[in-house]
């Protein structure tokens, strides 16, 4: 998948690059002063790309005070405090759980038998702890995931635990949609049959009918390389969009389906094509009447970003990366090896075309 997707980018950066070279007036000399080559991303105040965060799609200083005390001293009472207090209602405690998760699992891959142990001393010194079952099913999701290149057996083996810990954490917090939507994932993994993954699917609506995160996880059951059909994905995405009430980011989620074929990017002006502008309309319009405080809003920014690059809508792309800077831990970024020089390059990209038609450090919108 990684080959796929490393070809998949270098022919959408061939195809940028040679609208740069071909525009305006007979073409762009490259090595000249102001040529996109020379444009500067710190000129407009972005990071360097080393100073990038990979672990989260968004600021969350709370979430990074507390990870930075457990991994200091591997102590997980403070992640235990900080999920307690983060109400079940909406999609932070989602977020939190899979970025606790996530550092759990970075710290095993990283020290094999030893990292992550404040996850493993949470959970036996706490089995009562909602927060701590919950943070366990999702890190057996992502080890899971990991191992899947080794050999199917681990994969598996690895899924039915987490399915296991995923009901264990229902139990412990009844009205809480995070257990179902970590078995979202397994349910895809373990190729649920339709009924029960509808059964599944029955209970996360019933508790959070507008939860992005679920929806996103449905969404990657629902499409063709798993178990459904891009026709069943794109139904389930447009019909989601249009329940989704105003200022819910759920009308961005046809742009996350299209991106699942993004295989179609090989096609002649696939971002000029009607589904791609109406997906990236849908989802400019969710980013503009939702609320600033959405944690949601900078997985959809991120996702939006490369595709307005994609399409050589420059402005609109350096609008995205503005209020994006400084964290790059969401698709499409996540999927190469290198997250960070991923979104480094759609940048330098979105500022050299930004640049090549007019504009400037002075003439950038700031939030």
């Amino acid at each position: 998948m990684e080959i796929l997707w490393t070809l998949l980018a270098l022919c959408v950066l061939f195809a940028i690059i040679s609208r740069f070279v071909f525009r305006r007036g007979g073409g762009i000399q490259l090595s000249r002063p102001g040529a996109p080559d020379a444009a500067d991303p710190a000129a407009y105040g972005f990071l360097l790309q080393e100073e990038l965060d990979v672990r989260m799609p968004g600021p969350d200083q709370d979430l990074l005070d507390v990870l930075a005390v457990v991994q200091g001293t591997q102590n997980w009472k403070p992640a235990a405090q900080l999920l307690a207090g983060t109400p079940k209602e909406g999609e932070r405690r989602w977020q939190r759980v899979q970025a606790f998760a996530g550092a759990a699992s970075l710290e095993l891959a990283q020290h094999p038998g030893v990292g992550g142990a404040w996850l493993r001393a949470w959970r036996s010194e706490a089995p009562k702890d909602a927060g701590a079952a919950q943070v366990h099913a999702e890190f057996l999701v992502q080890q899971a995931w990991r191992s899947s290149s080794v050999g199917q057996d681990d994969f598996r083996i690895i899924l039915e635990e987490a399915r296991t810990v995923c009901g264990q954490a229902a139990l412990l917090a009844p009205g809480d949609p995070v257990p179902y939507v970590i078995e979202l994932a397994v349910a895809r993994g373990l190729a649920y049959p339709r009924p029960e993954f509808d059964q599944l699917w029955a209970k996360v609506m019933d508790r959070a009918p507008h939860h992005m995160g679920a929806h996103l996880a449905a969404l990657h059951y629902h499409c063709e390389k798993w178990h459904g059909s891009r026709a069943q994905a794109d139904e389930f995405a447009t019909a989601s969009a249009a329940r989704a009430p105003h200022g819910s980011l759920l009308a961005a989620l046809p742009l996350f389906a299209v991106y699942e074929h993004a295989t179609d990017a090989m096609v002649n002006d696939f971002y000029g094509t009607a589904v791609v502008s109406r997906a990236m309309e849908g989802a400019l319009h969710a980013v503009h009447q939702a609320r600033p405080d959405d944690p949601v809003l900078p997985q959809v920014r991120h996702l939006l970003a490369h595709f307005l690059v994609g399409a050589a809508r420059w402005a609109e792309a350096m609008d995205q990366f503005v209020a994006l800077d400084g964290y790059v831990g969401a698709l499409p970024w996540t999927v190469s090896e290198d997250p960070a020089a991923a979104y480094a390059l759609h940048r330098a990209l979105a500022v050299a075309g930004y640049e090549a038609n007019g504009g400037s450090p002075a003439t950038l919108r700031r939030p």
